[in-house]
């Protein structure tokens, strides 16, 4: 036979209706109240008499095992919806007679190790899609020194992944306004420069002294914020240190220098960190729109922009240059195959570097971006046989050093800056 026992501080009542001829309880269609604000649907719980025996001798109060609890209404106790515990009845008298925890999810290492497979593969996509693209994006400038149109291209076959991607149903189309549209003019423009800037670097010197170069990005980055009336610590000035000075260092011991490869990599990081200062300003209120589809929209809109251009600037030597290229390459097939590879691959690794930020924190973030940008110049030497002096290597040692100094310190700032807005609030 079954009692039924008030867990409640209030009153409860009882109805012989809720039992049958047999004297079971019958699980009707819990009534609606209202507890401190909560939805009581059931306020009563059915136990055994030995269930029940044990609770009146448990060590702990029945409110404190409630409370241990979590409000669910969609929870289950012996067929009755409980607000309060997820658990079934037997795991929370275990709970309530002894002190020692119970582990209640032995699933989360099982589950951890797939997470984990998943971010490895991420990461390992990010970093070859990476390598793949500046190895063909390179192959081709070599033979094809147009990068207007080959950075034009590779802005197309980004916007064509993801009309294909929304076409099937592979990603979400995002809801667009012309408000939208307005507010992402401004970032599509700097992403535009900061593009065609880092590909005119890269048809000028070696793409492993491009990345040096671009490594500087936190300079520019801080100086551009501090101006716009951002503080910062003095770690973070510091940490910015090394990188001038390997960066430096790295450009007069640099074997293929070029003013113009310089210049190219220094504008490309002026263009992408007005990108990001100007992204934060003009789309904090499309937050509905994830970094996949934001970044899909930016390299529409930049296509937009670069085209004209590159057609103005050097759109009358495409044809005589086309005719060259194929005499050097041999094939028209192995030329398209090398633009295709430029263009896919460059969306690819942008589009995981997307999905790498969804997975971890900044911080790993960073820490994963400058080991890419090692695992880029290294690979590249290899490839390209570029010869590097030794203070050359330094330099670029020295840079990459500093950037990852750059990532700890501004983490820390954005951690302690996060706990000073919870106290204010």
């Amino acid at each position: 036979m079954l009692s039924s026992l008030n867990l409640f501080p209030f009153p409860t009542s009882f109805h012989s209706s809720d039992y049958d001829k047999n004297n079971s309880p019958i699980h009707s269609k819990p009534s609606c109240r209202t507890i401190h604000g909560y939805p009581n649907h059931n306020p009563s719980i059915t136990f055994s008499k030995s269930q029940h025996r044990f609770l009146l001798f448990s060590s702990k109060p029945i409110s404190q095992i409630l409370r241990s609890g979590t409000r669910n209404s969609n929870n289950y106790i012996h067929g009755h919806p409980s607000a309060f515990s997820k658990k079934p009845t037997s795991q929370i008298l275990r709970t309530a007679s002894s002190d020692t925890p119970q582990d209640t999810n032995p699933e989360s290492d099982t589950d951890s190790k797939p997470k984990t497979l998943q971010l490895a593969v991420i990461f390992g996509l990010w970093y070859f899609q990476n390598i793949i693209f500046n190895i063909y994006n390179k192959k081709i400038l070599n033979i094809f020194p147009f990068p207007w149109l080959l950075a034009s291209f590779q802005l197309l076959a980004g916007s064509i992944w993801m009309f294909v991607l929304w076409s099937f149903n592979l990603q979400p189309y995002p809801k667009i306004s012309k408000d939208f549209i307005f507010a992402l003019l401004g970032p599509a423009f700097f992403h535009t420069v900061g593009h065609i800037s880092a590909c005119v670097s890269f048809s000028k010197v070696a793409v492993s002294f491009t990345h040096v170069i671009k490594s500087s990005e936190p300079v520019f980055s801080v100086a551009f914020s501090s101006f716009l009336g951002e503080s910062y610590p003095l770690t973070v000035w510091l940490s910015i240190l090394p990188i001038v000075l390997g960066c430096s260092l790295a450009a007069v011991t640099e074997v293929s220098f070029n003013s113009q490869g310089l210049w190219g990599a220094l504008i490309s990081n002026v263009g992408f960190v007005l990108r990001n200062i100007y992204s934060k300003k003009s789309l904090q209120n499309f937050k509905h729109v994830n970094g996949l589809n934001l970044y899909g929209w930016i390299s529409i809109v930049s296509m937009l922009y670069l085209f004209p251009v590159a057609v103005f600037v050097e759109g009358s030597q495409w044809v005589e240059g086309y005719r060259r290229a194929i005499e050097l390459v041999g094939k028209p097939s192995t030329f398209y195959l090398w633009v295709f590879l430029s263009g896919i691959f460059y969306h690819l690794y942008n589009q995981s570097s997307y999905q790498a930020l969804d997975q971890i924190s900044p911080l790993t973030f960073s820490v994963g971006n400058t080991m890419k940008r090692v695992v880029v110049i290294v690979a590249t030497i290899l490839v390209f046989r570029n010869p590097v002096r030794p203070l050359n290597a330094l330099g670029s040692a020295i840079a990459i050093f500093g950037t990852f100094l750059y990532s700890q310190a501004t983490t820390v700032r954005s951690g302690k800056k996060d706990g000073d807005d919870d106290k204010k609030s």
